[in-house]
């Protein structure tokens, strides 16, 4: 035909000169052909014959084709006496089937050649053009085209669709065999699938031919109403295509359930099809109604397909249906699907289809975990499907609510908890307090424990233990109810082999495997010695366990601790613990001669064998599995078309790294909830493997970052970051080794860190921060006694701290990482509202970039150039050569960055600045001194003293920033003294410079002399106000309280060491106010007076002298305050005079330490004033040189003061210079001329004898003390004078010796009945008879006595008396009180009647605590009659 048609345009040509001739050759020409046509080639040589035309003629090319084609047939079908549409479709059928038979002879039942792909569209373009001419019947074609002898090949179907030749819809229409219509489709569809995989060069075509025709199928069997009226003509078409995709999804579903048997081709055919649930496929295409309906349709199907499995059964196989071990296949039909969902449409349809369906439990668990797993929101959903669930079950007593919640529950607590909280912390929330869902009624009650009690036959051991360590919470009256479970309970547990008793020290109660126990003890060993390793004590749970559990112990523990092993050189952690439990006689000690025998011998075998290699590389396959795993996860993570796949990778990764580990994600996660993550930043060593793991997974996070980073900013590269950290804080067990990794690279790394690490690491903590709720607080050890329930540091404390600011290198690592980390936080969390942005920044941080912006750059002071606000794109922190110095100034001029600076939470106040700014080692410090002192300067008086006291600062003031200066020392003194002991005071971590700076103390200094020259004449002053130092004290004291614990009063007494240094640095005069009242000027020291007797009383020397730096600071302070006086030597007589009544401890102080005082006080007063000593001083010099005097020669003792004080100066004169052989020749000099000064001599000597229990350190001999105490009782007995007055109850409050008491510790006081019974030895038999008041004084001094040793904790301040009552041999303390009783006890019988008088109000305390002398007390204060008559023969 071609030749022809070149023949027939040639000679056209050539007569064209002739064209009356043409209709007549044409006619010819079409007889000629009519004889020898063939239809079926005439139809495919049709495009052939137009190109040559176009080739060969200017003419319109379909001139000749067109009419020649319809003419052919016109003449054909009028001879067959057929219409010429009938014609012209069997024709093209019968074409079709020749084009096919090629395909359907190789077996290629879906696809064409490219020959028959030629053929196949020179035929359609045929038929088209017969269409156009009305020459073609379309309908019939389609009834003729299930007429062939085989189906048409899907390829040809899909042509003829998508030329729109033929509608699909039409040819599905067209056959009445719908079943056969839908077998040949499906059986198709497969085949091509399976092709599309097979065949690289053909995969495109076949995605399309897909495509094409699941869109037809959706747009026909998931029409909407709307569309209906328009398709009302296609009866079968909307079955067709609905039961298709039926049929299909059938198809992947037995694929998936059968995939261990199934051949590589069918699943490969399988994800295949999978790619018809790509949502974005149908976005212009299938109504957005119609694709949901489609989805939820799946969705359903899924979830219900073939029910078969009993819930026993779920129960049962559970755990291997969490995300990582379901096969990949179903796992991305789930997210696929749900991509067309919001996380609350997902759990209400799968609320909605629990409630309607039957369902395959299998398929509903492991989406469940898929829905943990991809969305983000599905924990919180989840738990409010949960809550329903238990709501209807407890409300209608329904066993499928609460069997379905407690799978889903387990099923979602399967991914660990960086997804889902564990199952037993779920278990304790919903039924371990009274609250509840079964706490409302006995048949709620009831009804748990049938449902509990049902499940035990079928339960997993480690479901069980979780119930039996976690019960329920049950009344009291219903406890039969707990303790039939439990038993029933632990039948089961026994029947499965697994004992409660051989239950690991840290198993994990809520794991997914089923740890065997000798493997469980090879875990607790693990963990017992990283918890010791970091504590450097034995666990706890090791040792309760060595007493109460020692069966386990026994058996399992210690043979797991002392596996035989070669011994390294350098004994290990393992090494210690083992030696720590020898010496506690934890290890009987031929097991541990055995161990050490065996591990002898393994040694000498190896050296013999020539190798002393022990342990394999386990760990080698795992790891490389999980590199592998890692690098898959870049590969997605720097595509953003497969940003969906990434939480899938994640799952897969957290599962790879279980198998690294070798264990469950926590030793015992139910605990672990609760319990610290054991840090040793003293020494930062991580074990091996454990570093190798978590450089890898920091390395891969890091490159991630970089990598994405590449291609968008954090806030456009999804939730992978957070998602991978959440999966690192899942794995509990790794937790230490992470934060230590961290405290490795931050803290003692960080300035040789390079800028792409500290970005990546600045993006770890980020989201470090963000999972704060997954992480215990971190333990770094206890650097002072502390409570048991003392909080260790959160994540955000923790991180705070390895970012320390002390030297020039540390500031400049510091802004660089908080600038990175700013920055990436402010990019990642744009999009978010302000509000929920706050919660997203850590303010730790944000705080230290307020710090040392400022500090290192003038230009954010507002001093320098000023420049316009410069955007700080996340491009320019990634780039390698970035300058932070230039990063973090922009940061800080960007407007957004300011308003969240005035945010509350991330106001760096004045107090905060100023511990950051006592840190600083000035020697070390960037800064040289006079920029140091520029930068204070501005600080104290630019920023901080005008700023309000809501943005931090002290609204201008002076008082209010000294306090806050003050507070501030004291705390940074308080951490320098807590921090310079316990075990890791020599770590940098924790080392504070032991004085305060310098520059920051002389600023204290100045504003403190400025406040007092404002206030030193200020008129009307009220009387007795404090001063502002001593309101700072004591709101700081009180903050501490006053309990009766040693801490707490260890706490308190270096608190009060501390705020008398900060006194000691201050000058001397700021412990005297001066007042104006009229015009005259006064002195007033009523604040420090009220602060002595309060609180320096209780931490003086002896008991009764403040030390020698407090005395003289205020003694100087006194004397240059005078000056303001009109008269000064008046202003230091009545401050002194007021020291007798208001503050008697000051002159005992100054008794003690006279001899140094004097030169320093003389030698001020003469260069400040010229004249004479003030009457008060000069009087104590008087006692001075008195006491001197008479001690040192045969001079008389006189009384220049009050006795009390001259009894002081003599005691201490006394200690200081006459040795104790000849302290007896002085109290006989002495003789009887002062009552009042023997006694007084007596008192401080007894406090000299309760220093020796109590202060050790002073240097005073207990028997020395003891027997000069006895030589003045002696002395005063045999002189007649009473002494008694000094322990009498009713003179406590008053008298002349009340001042002594005043004077006093409180400590000391309590301790005076120790040192009372001291005195035995000393009481003269008379006393009894002599002084009526004696046995009073005796029986209330016994009860003081018991009271310390039995009840020491329960009076304030007492836990130290108690102490000192044991002092340092408990028997002695014991017979002290033996001695005691026995001595009351022969005492009271030979007692007048009238020393019982005052006894009867210490009977109710006695028989507290000691009945028999109660007894006796009251047996011997009868009168003498009763007694006779009682003690009479019985004569009846």
């Amino acid at each position: 035909c071609g030749a022809l048609a070149e023949l027939l345009a040639g000679r056209a040509k050539r007569r064209r000169c002739v064209p009356e001739r043409g209709p007549g050759l044409q006619d010819a020409a079409v007889r000629l052909l009519s004889c020898h046509q063939n239809l079926s080639d005439l139809f495919l040589e049709v495009e052939n014959s137009n190109k040559s035309t176009e080739q060969s003629s200017t003419e319109p090319p379909r001139v000749v084709s067109e009419p020649f084609v319809v003419s052919a047939l016109q003449e054909q079908a009028s001879r067959l006496s057929v219409p010429l549409g009938i014609l012209s479709a069997k024709t093209a059928v019968a074409n079709v089937e020749q084009i096919s038979q090629a395909s359907l002879e190789s077996g290629q039942t879906v696809l064409l050649n490219g020959e028959q792909r030629k053929k196949l569209s020179s035929l359609l373009e045929t038929i088209k053009d017969l269409s156009v001419h009305s020459a073609f019947c379309c309908s019939l074609f389609c009834q003729e085209m299930w007429k062939m002898q085989s189906p048409p090949v899907l390829e040809v179907v899909w042509h003829l669709h998508r030329g729109n030749t033929v509608n699909l819809g039409e040819l599905l229409e067209s056959n009445s065999d719908t079943p056969a219509v839908v077998e040949w489709l499906c059986s198709s569809l497969c085949l091509l699938c399976e092709q599309a995989e097979d065949s690289s060069q053909e995969m495109e075509l076949c995605r399309h031919m897909l495509s094409d025709f699941v869109i037809t199928f959706l747009q026909n069997g998931f029409q909407q109403t709307a569309d209906q009226g328009k398709k009302l003509e296609l009866k079968k078409s909307p079955q067709i295509c609905f039961a298709v995709l039926q049929r299909m999804l059938t198809w992947v579903l037995d694929a998936i359930a059968k995939e261990k048997q199934e051949d590589t081709t069918k699943l490969q055919g399988v994800k295949c099809w999978l790619n018809i649930f790509n949502a974005t496929m149908y976005r212009s295409t299938v109504c957005p109604d119609a694709l949901h309906q489609f989805f939820i349709h799946t969705l359903t199907e899924v979830l219900t397909y073939n029910p078969l499995l009993k819930v026993s059964d779920a129960i049962h196989m559970q755990r291997e249906w969490s995300f990582a071990r379901t096969t990949p296949l179903l796992t991305t039909l789930y997210r696929k699907l749900f991509v067309a969902f919001s996380a609350e449409e997902l759990l209400s349809h799968l609320q909605q289809v629990l409630e309607t369906h039957e369902v395959n439990w299998q398929h509903v668990l492991s989406c469940v975990s898929t829905l943990v797993i991809c969305q983000v929101k599905a924990e919180q959903l989840v738990k409010d499907l949960l809550s329903h669930l238990l709501t209807k079950a407890f409300e209608n007593y329904d066993m499928e609510n609460i069997i379905t919640a407690f799978l889903i529950v387990r099923q979602a607590a399967l991914e660990g908890p960086a997804v889902f909280m564990p199952y037993a912390e779920w278990f304790k929330a919903s039924f371990g307090n009274s609250s509840g869902y079964h706490g409302n009624s006995k048949k709620a009650l009831v009804f748990l424990f049938e449902f509990l009690s049902e499940l035990v036959p079928f339960e997993a051991p480690q479901y069980l233990k979780v119930h039996i360590m976690h019960p329920p919470f049950v009344p009291a009256k219903y406890r039969s109810f707990l303790s039939e479970y439990i038993a029933l309970a632990k039948t089961r547990l026994a029947d499965l082999k697994v004992s409660i008793e051989d239950m690991g020290l840290y198993e994990d109660l809520s794991t997914k495997e089923i740890v065997q126990p000798h493997c469980q003890a090879l875990q607790d060993v693990e963990k017992a010695i990283q918890i010791f390793e970091n504590t450097g004590k034995i666990p706890t749970s090791v040792m309760e366990a060595s007493i109460f559990r020692r069966p386990y112990y026994i058996s399992r523990f210690i043979p797991a601790l002392l596996q035989p092993r070669v011994l390294p050189e350098i004994p290990d952690s393992c090494m210690a613990l083992i030696d720590s439990l020898k010496r506690a006689n934890k290890i009987p000690p031929n097991v541990y001669s055995r161990y050490i025998q065996d591990c002898q011998a393994m040694r000498k075998k190896l050296v013999r064998d020539g190798s002393i290699e022990m342990e394999t590389d386990h760990l080698k396959e795992p790891l490389e599995q999980l590199k592998a795993e890692l690098a898959e996860l870049r590969t997605l993570i720097t595509d953003q078309s497969k940003y969906s796949a990434v939480p899938a990778q994640i799952a897969v990764i957290s599962e790879r790294l279980t198998a690294v580990l070798g264990h469950s994600k926590d030793e015992n996660e139910a605990a672990s909830l609760n319990s610290r993550v054991q840090v040793n930043v003293s020494d930062p060593r991580i074990e091996a493997p454990y570093q190798n793991v978590i450089d890898l997974l920091l390395t891969s996070f890091c490159q991630n970052l970089i990598a994405a980073s590449y291609f968008n900013p954090p806030d456009r590269q999804g939730h992978c970051p957070s998602l991978f950290v959440k999966m690192i804080c899942g794995h509990r067990d790794l937790l230490p080794a992470l934060l230590t990794r961290l405290c490795q690279l931050i803290y003692y790394q960080g300035p040789s860190l390079n800028e792409a690490h500290v970005l990546g690491l600045a993006a770890f903590v980020v989201h470090l921060w963000e999972c704060k709720s997954f992480v215990p607080e971190v333990d770094v050890g206890s650097l002072a006694p502390q409570p048991a329930s003392a909080r260790g540091l959160s994540v955000p404390e923790f991180c705070d701290r390895l970012l320390a600011c002390r030297t020039g290198e540390s500031l400049a690592f510091c802004l660089r990482f908080c600038t990175a980390a700013v920055s990436y936080c402010l990019c990642k969390f744009s999009s978010l509202p302000h509000g929920d942005l706050c919660s997203f920044l850590p303010p730790g941080l944000l705080k230290k970039l307020q710090y040392v912006v400022p500090r290192l750059n003038l230009e954010a002071r507002g001093t320098g150039r000023e420049e316009e606000e410069v955007e700080l794109s996340w491009r320019f922190l990634s780039c390698p050569s970035v300058s932070y110095t230039k990063a973090s100034l922009c940061l800080w001029k960007q407007t957004h960055f300011q308003e969240l600076l005035k945010e509350k939470v991330f106001q760096l106040s004045f107090r905060e600045w100023l511990l950051f700014e006592l840190e600083i080692q000035p020697e070390t410090d960037i800064l040289s001194a006079s920029e140091r002192q520029d930068f204070h300067y501005w600080a104290l008086y630019e920023w901080y003293l005008p700023a309000s006291s809501a943005s931090g600062g002290c609204d201008g003031d002076l008082e209010e920033a000294c306090g806050i200066l003050i507070d501030a020392f004291l705390d940074f003194f308080q951490r320098s003294e807590l921090d310079s002991c316990g075990p890791l005071k020599t770590s940098e971590f924790f080392t504070h410079s032991s004085t305060v700076n310098p520059d920051i103390l002389s600023k204290l200094q100045e504003m403190v002399l400025e406040l007092g020259d404002r206030k030193a004449l200020s008129a009307g002053r009220l009387r007795g106000r404090e001063h502002f130092l001593f309101r700072v004290f004591q709101a700081r004291l009180a903050g501490l309280g006053n309990g009766s614990a040693v801490g707490q009063q260890l706490r308190r007494q270096q608190e009060l060491l501390l705020q008398k240094r900060i006194l000691l640095g201050l000058p001397p005069p700021v412990l005297i106010t001066t007042c104006q009242r009229g015009k005259r000027v006064t002195l007033d020291c009523e604040g420090f007076f009220h602060f002595v007797n309060s609180e320096l009383r209780n931490v003086c020397s002896r008991g009764c002298a403040l030390s020698y730096d407090i005395t003289a600071h205020f003694f100087r302070g006194l004397l240059s305050a005078s000056l303001d006086c009109e008269e000064s030597a008046q202003g230091v007589n009545d401050v002194l005079a007021a020291c007798r009544t208001k503050c008697p401890l000051l002159l005992c102080s100054a008794g003690r330490w006279w001899p140094r005082l004097e030169p320093v006080l003389c030698c001020q007063w003469t260069r400040l004033s010229g004249a004479r000593l003030p009457q008060e001083m000069q009087r104590l010099k008087e006692c001075r040189c008195s006491a001197t005097s008479f001690l040192s020669s045969e001079a008389p003792f006189s009384l220049p003061d009050a006795p009390w004080i001259s009894a002081a100066f003599l005691h201490f004169a006394i200690q200081q210079q006459v040795a104790h052989e000849g302290r007896s020749e002085v109290l006989r000099r002495l003789g009887s001329s002062a009552e009042q000064l023997l006694v007084s001599l007596l008192f401080f000597s007894l406090l000299d004898v309760i220093s020796t229990r109590l202060a050790p350190q002073e240097e005073v001999d207990a028997r020395e003390a003891l027997e000069w105490c006895l030589e003045i009782l002696r002395h005063l007995e045999e002189l007649g004078m009473s002494w008694l007055v000094l322990f009498h109850a009713v003179d406590r409050g008053h008298g002349p010796y009340h001042v002594l008491r005043r004077a006093t510790s409180d400590q000391y006081i309590r301790l005076l009945p120790l040192a009372f019974f001291s005195l035995i030895p000393g009481f003269h038999q008379e006393l009894f008879v002599r002084e009526p008041g004696f046995l009073a004084v005796v029986v209330d001094s016994y009860i003081q006595l018991l009271r310390l040793f039995v009840d020491g904790g329960n009076a304030p301040g007492s836990d130290q008396e108690a102490q000192s009552v044991h002092a340092a041999n408990p028997v002695d303390s014991l017979e002290a009180i033996t001695k005691a009783r026995q001595f009351l006890l022969h005492s009271i019988p030979r007692c007048p009647r009238k020393s019982f008088t005052n006894v009867h109000q210490f009977l109710d305390l006695c028989e507290e605590f000691d009945p028999e002398m109660t007894a006796a007390l009251l047996h011997y204060s009868k009168p003498a009659a009763d007694l006779e008559y009682h003690d009479g023969p019985d004569l009846f």
